[in-house]
């Protein structure tokens, strides 16, 4: 009696191989739209594989190396099964610190501890400041799993440590002392109110920015009527701050001001008002929802579907909006 060989096994790895070296061959073809290049075969390299990756990626032009990564980013969007951290951790060292950025971004939903020492790294040590606040940012969901127990006290602590070092480094770029506040919002350390209103009464605009976020997910109601007095800036990157912190806070008083952005010109604001409403829910921001449901603008029509669909989720419905059953 014949038994079962490894061919197909071989065979596997024989054709994995080859669809490797088609990718790599064209991306190394500057005239080869990167949007029509298999990426998928880049997805969860072993070792050798990436060896290969990284002699093709010498071959690249910056710009074609920049395109590759967001390509990268935007297919892992789009296919949750797709994994490039190997490729995202080697190039957490590359010589242009706008790859180092993006390949810090594509490594977001990583939770491996073993990230937060590069990341740490990068926060303490990188020469651009992109980077740093990059590395700040990133370091944020380490600091919430701590908060949860779901990974050692001691590397939540390290995190910690190096996330107040940075905000209170003040001649550390505002940019990167506002990540690194956004990033502690989560935790429960005993001085974070106080760095949120320091942040808030600073003149740069950009530390007000992130004291406005990390009152949001802060969950502290002490932050309403901050948030309440920014829902009429005229600033849109804070006032974009103010909704979606007026939903964090789900706070009722808001509801007002969230209608009257739900016609403003910027689609964010659009956006983030629609996702407010959605957290704070009623029957007021219930029947708004429903009437954007209607509108002919795509993105708010989608953005109000699914902020409905939270809202029946989250009230115990347990059923879809009518609809996800429509073609």
């Amino acid at each position: 009696m014949d038994f079962p060989t490894t061919q197909p096994k071989t065979v596997g790895l024989a054709q994995r191989q080859a669809s490797l070296e088609r990718t790599l061959l064209a991306i190394q073809d500057p005239d080869h739209p990167l949007a029509s290049i298999e990426l998928d075969t880049l997805s969860d390299l072993s070792k050798d594989h990436l060896d290969q990756f990284r002699s093709a990626w010498t071959h690249l032009s910056p710009n074609r190396q920049r395109g590759l990564v967001a390509a990268l980013i935007e297919f892992a969007e789009d296919h949750v099964d797709a994994s490039f951290a190997a490729i995202y951790r080697w190039l957490m060292e590359d010589g242009d610190p706008l790859v180092r950025t993006q390949a810090i971004e594509g490594l977001w939903e990583e939770e491996d501890v073993r990230l937060i020492s590069p990341l740490i790294r990068r926060l303490e040590n990188d020469t651009d400041s992109e980077v740093r606040a990059a590395a700040a940012l990133s370091l944020g969901r380490f600091l919430l799993l701590g908060e949860f127990d779901q990974i050692d006290s001691g590397a939540a602590r390290r995190v910690e440590k190096a996330l107040l070092a940075a905000y209170d480094d003040v001649d550390q770029d505002a940019s990167v002392r506002r990540r690194a506040l956004e990033a502690l919002a989560s935790s429960s350390h005993d001085q974070l109110p106080h760095m949120i209103l320091e942040s808030y009464e600073d003149d740069d605009d950009i530390m007000r920015i992130g004291a406005i976020f990390a009152m949001g997910r802060s969950a502290d109601p002490r932050w309403n009527r901050y948030v309440l007095d920014e829902l009429g800036n005229s600033d849109s990157t804070i006032l974009f701050e103010a909704a979606r912190a007026s939903g964090e806070l789900q706070i009722e008083e808001a509801l007002p001001d969230l209608l009257r952005l739900l016609n403003d010109p910027d689609i964010e604001i659009r956006d983030a008002a629609v996702w407010a409403l959605g957290q704070i829910g009623g029957r007021e921001a219930k029947r708004a929802l429903k009437a954007c449901c209607a509108s002919d603008d795509e993105d708010l029509r989608e953005a109000a579907e699914e902020a409905l669909a939270e809202l029946d989720f989250m009230a115990g419905d347990g059923s879809m909006p009518s609809f996800f059953y429509q073609s």
